[in-house]
């Protein structure tokens, strides 16, 4: 094999031509190193100003520059060049790092020396002084591998180490690391690398390699590589070896199984134009091409992520995808609520923890495509109707009321006439005059206050009834309020347009009227309006502070035992229970839950 030479900004290499790239390009110094500004600034002024700690933690994903910053500072310390040049990769110290020679920089990797016997051999020598340099560097790469007892012996050494020594600890999982062996330690996070600075390395390295390929390639590569330039340059390295003039994109996916971003995106449009047929011939032309169902799954997840993120006012750096595709994305919003957008995220994410165990991978996705698109196109609003009187047909599109259902006010109400006298103001409201049928645009009925006041009354009933058959439809109704009852229609002001969709859905839409006509004993249609609170109508605020008081000795909401007691406040107030009994025994307070 022939010797070649690589000028990298203004240093020279020399490598072996059958090198790996990761290797042959491998950062040199604090310059170099991508993405992780926030360290190499920190460690460059600490050796300007001579504030070397002597234990390091440099904890963060594979791939981004955890070993490489090691050795670069294991350089730097030894480097034989003013403070504010080291490294200068020219002196004989920086040379001998470069070149795999020093003696005074010793690599060590935990997870096949993760020992006590190999942690007492490290403490042995470290008392000996450096060869060559000021500082003896030992890198140990992922320690958190050592056993109990290794770390109980490094301890030690790290509190009290030997003036020339300097520890520098890496790991992809620093949760693992005792607290004992954190606290004596400066720790760096190393962050994922973004997509565009991958790729821009990337045809760096293209260029001074002469690898020619085509402009989707690079990009296919860095999302695949997830953040990591080790990941992404042995990718590079492995397609480049093909011998072809030039890497073309059929040639990732052929090789790596990967997922072209374009085909996810002409999914989510089938997915958004409610194409059911032709996304399913997607996913299964994708998947007979080679390409890996739980992949599809995971970057069909991604991209709806990006999606959300833009939507939701994120900023586009976030999303981590190229120029073109952040274009479509946002055309793609154009037809695509939020609401909708959350729905179809939340079932393509359960299908893909589902299709982790099936025998047939793509299943799930088709399942949750087909799913997907028929909520989609059940999310067309129905506007109300007023109720028919009686002996009338119904107006259409409205679902008539079901017969035979006994007002629930009838078995639950804490006081008998205080339910008839509601009952009769709501079924007064229903049963008013119906406007002429030639009338062409009947007037709307005059709101009524008292109705209005008795379902504020009531409201929190609603919602615990609700609770037992819908939590989540319960919740949704916690961020509004009822605003108007006219004409045996309720209108219920929510907070946000994501709430009042989710509310108007048809299951959730017959869950709130079946529990309304339950309490009131009328039949009513439900109208959900974006206004938030909103101004209150006259006697409304006095009516939800009277229901907001505690029933009876029942809630013991207010009682400080219930309320100095999580456990107990977490029981009345979340799980539904109620105080039976507070009675002092042994001289402390005994509460009895119901």
């Amino acid at each position: 094999m022939g010797i070649g030479r690589l000028q990298v900004k203004g240093w020279e290499q020399e490598a072996m031509s059958g090198q790996a790239l990761y290797r042959r390009w491998r950062s040199q110094n604090f310059e170099e190193i991508i993405a992780q500004e926030h360290v190499t600034r920190t460690l460059q002024n600490a050796l300007r100003a001579g504030r070397i700690a002597h234990a390091y933690l440099f904890a963060g994903p594979r791939g981004t520059g955890k070993t490489s910053t090691a050795r670069i500072l294991a350089k730097a310390v030894n480097c034989l060049a003013e403070p504010a040049e080291r490294p200068c990769n020219r002196c004989a110290r920086c040379q001998a790092v470069n070149e795999g020679r020093d003696l005074d920089l010793i690599e060590i990797d935990a997870a096949s020396n993760r020992g006590i016997d190999e942690i007492r051999e490290l403490r042995d020598k470290i008392a000996f002084v450096p060869n060559e340099g000021r500082y003896k560097v030992y890198v140990v790469d992922e320690v958190h591998m050592l056993t109990t007892e290794a770390f109980n012996a490094l301890l030690k050494t790290l509190e009290e180490p030997p003036a020339h020594v300097i520890f520098v600890l890496a790991t992809t999982e620093p949760h693992r690391i005792p607290a004992t062996i954190l606290s004596r330690c400066q720790r760096f996070d190393f962050r994922r690398i973004p997509l565009a600075d991958l790729v821009g390395k990337l045809e760096r390295i293209c260029q001074a390699e002469g690898i020619h390929v085509q402009p989707a390639v690079l990009d296919a590569i860095a999302r695949r590589a997830g953040g990591s330039f080790r990941d992404a340059e042995s990718l590079l390295d492995q397609l480049a070896a093909g011998g072809d003039a030039e890497v073309t994109l059929g040639q990732v996916q052929e090789l790596l199984g990967g997922v072209p971003v374009q085909a996810v995106a002409d999914l989510v449009d089938a997915w958004i134009a409610g194409d059911m047929a032709r996304g399913l011939a997607l996913i299964n032309q994708l998947v007979d091409g080679g390409s890996d169902a739980r992949q599809l799954h995971g970057e069909l997840i991604e991209y709806l992520r990006g999606l959300l993120l833009l939507q939701a006012g994120g900023d586009e750096r976030l999303v981590n995808s190229s120029p073109e595709v952040l274009a479509r994305m946002r055309g793609q919003l154009v037809g695509l609520s939020l609401g909708r957008l959350v729905e179809g995220l939340r079932l393509f994410s359960q299908s893909e923890v589902a299709a982790r165990g099936d025998v047939r991978p793509q299943m799930p996705l088709e399942l949750a495509f087909v799913q997907a698109t028929l909520a989609g196109s059940s999310r067309e609003e129905v506007r109300p109707q007023p109720v028919a009187r009686s002996g009338e047909p119904p107006a259409r599109g409205e679902r008539p009321p079901q017969p035979g259902a006994s007002p629930a006010g009838e078995r639950r109400a804490a006081s008998k006439g205080g339910a008839d006298v509601a009952r009769q103001e709501a079924a007064a409201v229903a049963a008013s005059p119906a406007p002429s049928a030639q009338a062409e645009r009947p007037p709307a009925p005059e709101p009524d206050n008292a109705a209005l006041a008795a379902l504020v009354e009531r409201w929190p009933r609603l919602l615990q009834a609700l609770r037992e058959k819908s939590r989540p439809l319960e919740a949704l109704l916690r961020s509004g309020r009822p605003q108007q009852v006219s004409g045996g229609r309720v209108v219920l002001a929510m907070e946000a347009s994501f709430h009042r969709e989710r509310v108007m859905e048809d299951k959730n839409r017959r869950l709130l009227e079946e529990a309304l006509r339950e309490l009131l004993g009328v039949p009513c249609q439900v109208e959900c309006v974006v206004g938030g609170r909103g101004k209150e109508p006259a006697g409304h605020r006095a009516a939800e502070q009277k229901a907001q008081q505690p029933k009876a000795a029942g809630q013991g909401l207010d009682h400080p035992v219930v309320r100095d007691d999580p456990i107990l406040r977490y029981a009345v107030q979340d799980l539904g229970a109620q105080v039976s009994g507070i009675e002092p025994v042994g001289g402390e307070a005994e509460t009895g839950i119901e």
